[in-house]
């Protein structure tokens, strides 16, 4: 266990016992996010402006489920969490507040926030991730494989891998493929992909890629991050099977590839708003883009700040679905509906 992750654990124990009174100087953040590299944008932030993050890191829904517990004395000020299904349960759940900054909605598209109803929104995008397809050309021809809708096809059958239906990024996924397609056509997908299933979902997009790198499957879905990883590890192994996989961009005679973000939001109960609104408007700057960025793999959220980035260079350049995320969230609804007619567990 890291030192990083030691001061963390602790921390989140303090604030369990005893909860954080308010202070001009300090920051509470709460994140999903669980990469060590995030801390360089955490120290530099303190570093510009002298306001000390006390950070407590978790899953999505433990953070959502103690937030609800702690309720209106809550110490936490800003909310980060990773999926657009995630992203609009909370904000559903009542946990953000508007915000209306200038200096976000130059930087933030609009489609990469929440919708505004006249007040502000209430989450904005901070770095972007694709949805790619990946298959084993000893399998699978490439050219048969382009778009999502050939994950359906019935030449794949017993040939196609995915991770359960029932996660944020699937139900991401097929809530965009609603919001596109309609809800009866997406479930008609839904259903074929399903019966296309070389093996039950399991494991996470890792697993996926490795099963297909083997041959156990011939073609799986898979966040690109999780591909460029593998590309960059200083481990053989994982270079290896990063190699023995291709990458698909699908979509790009259509609707473009299903893209999803790093989102963060100031709760309703920030002890601290003026701080909360000061972090998230620093993340749009260009140091803390790349540093979200090139500490995951993904794409900054501000289309203007380019990251130098060997695996998703090789990668090439791609079209990205324009949706806006708050519709691919709220979608999820119809999303986790088909999942359950169709069998996707």
């Amino acid at each position: 266990m890291t030192k990083l992750r030691c001061a963390t654990l602790l921390l989140a124990g303090l604030v369990a016992a005893m909860p954080l009174r308010a202070a001009d100087n300090e920051l509470n953040v709460y994140s999903a996010r669980h990469y060590q590299t995030d801390q360089r944008f955490y120290d530099d932030f303190t570093k510009q402006t002298g306001t000390r993050i006390n950070l407590i890191e978790g899953s999505d829904s433990a953070l959502m489920e103690r937030l609800s517990s702690e309720g209106a004395s809550s110490p936490a000020d800003v909310l980060i969490l990773v999926d657009a299904a995630r992203l609009w349960k909370a904000e559903e759940a009542g946990l953000f507040q508007p915000v209306k900054s200038a200096v976000l909605e130059e930087r933030i598209p609009a489609h990469l926030r929440s919708i505004d109803d006249g007040e502000g929104s209430k989450w904005f995008g901070v770095s972007r991730r694709a949805r790619i397809i990946v298959y084993n050309p000893d399998k699978v021809d490439g050219e048969k494989v382009r778009n999502y809708a050939d994950l359906a096809d019935p030449a794949l059958k017993g040939l196609v891998c995915t991770r359960s239906g029932t996660h944020p990024y699937m139900l991401s996924l097929i809530g965009a493929m609603v919001e596109h397609m309609g809800a009866e056509k997406a479930e008609q997908w839904a259903a074929g992909v399903v019966s296309n299933f070389a093996r039950s979902p399991r494991g996470g997009d890792t697993d996926q890629i490795k099963a297909t790198a083997t041959g156990e499957c011939g073609v799986a879905l898979a966040n690109s991050y999780y591909l460029a990883r593998l590309m960059r590890s200083s481990k053989d192994v994982d270079r290896e099977i990063a190699d023995k996989v291709r990458a698909v961009w699908p979509d790009q005679d259509g609707n473009g590839t299903h893209m999803n973000i790093t989102g963060i939001g100031v709760l309703r109960h920030a002890p601290h708003r003026e701080a909360a609104v000061r972090f998230i408007e620093y993340l749009t700057s260009e140091q803390a883009q790349r540093f979200l960025a090139e500490g995951n793999n993904e794409w900054p959220a501000v289309e203007s700040v380019k990251i130098d980035n060997p695996a998703l260079e090789k990668l090439g350049p791609f079209k990205p679905d324009p949706l806006a995320i708050g519709r691919i969230g709220k979608a999820q609804l119809e999303a986790a509906r088909i999942v359950d007619r169709v069998g996707w567990r």
